[in-house]
């Protein structure tokens, strides 16, 4: 009989620390799934399409400038084939590759934010930073200027800083988080290249009233 009660707190022993061994790896993949940041996604905040959201105002417009123009540049080379009487199926094809081709680098990058977010979304998907966690920001110097924005999760963006000019809204949702991120010590570089940025801003809104007003 004492056997057989052994037996049993040892089966009962064993079992509770199969639920404990079973449970803690499901609330740690839970926790990564969460706090995951090349997944671009975070649990606590509104709807994409949300009144909270702001998007790049001019974004529509160049969308449909780059449709226009891929459309012109395929239709007048299959124009040409077909007068010249050199239109094949393999030449349209390689057209209108070319043409998607020229559409994707002319798309421009569409920017959207909302309080402490900042998304980038393209044609190869999409991007997103904690602008209340950066860590760095900087702006790439080349053909073209790109602002490049990172956060403490491993988040990376980068855009055209002149979206931000062109849009107020969102330069002040990101203004307002980066001064979060630095109020937590967290932003160790990137103040200066802020600064220069609401310098420029600044600028531009004095330079759009004076025009308006005419006193340019």
């Amino acid at each position: 009989m004492t056997r057989v009660i052994f037996v049993g707190r040892r089966v009962s022993d064993a079992s509770s620390r199969s639920h404990r061994v079973t449970r803690v790896p499901s609330v740690t993949r839970m926790s990564r799934r969460i706090e995951e940041p090349a997944s671009g996604r975070f649990p606590d905040l509104p709807p994409y399409d949300d009144g909270p959201w702001v998007h790049d105002g001019a974004w529509a417009g160049e969308a449909r400038s780059a449709v226009g123009c891929a459309v012109l540049f395929v239709g007048l080379l299959l124009l040409f084939d077909a007068e010249s009487g050199r239109l094949t199926a393999l030449r349209a094809l390689l057209w209108t590759a070319l043409a998607c081709l020229l559409f994707a680098v002319l798309l421009p990058t569409r920017v959207s934010a909302c309080e402490g977010v900042l998304v980038c979304r393209g044609l190869l998907g999409q991007r997103s930073v904690r602008t209340d966690r950066l860590v760095a920001v900087r702006r790439s110097d080349g053909v073209a200027q790109r602002l490049v924005l990172r956060d403490d999760l491993g988040g990376r963006v980068e855009f055209d800083p002149r979206i931000l000019v062109a849009n107020p809204p969102l330069w002040r949702l990101l203004d307002e988080g980066a001064r979060v991120s630095a109020a937590g010590g967290s932003l160790v570089c990137g103040t200066a290249e802020l600064r220069r940025l609401s310098e420029r801003l600044d600028r531009e809104t004095a330079w759009t009233v004076f025009r308006i007003s005419g006193l340019e």
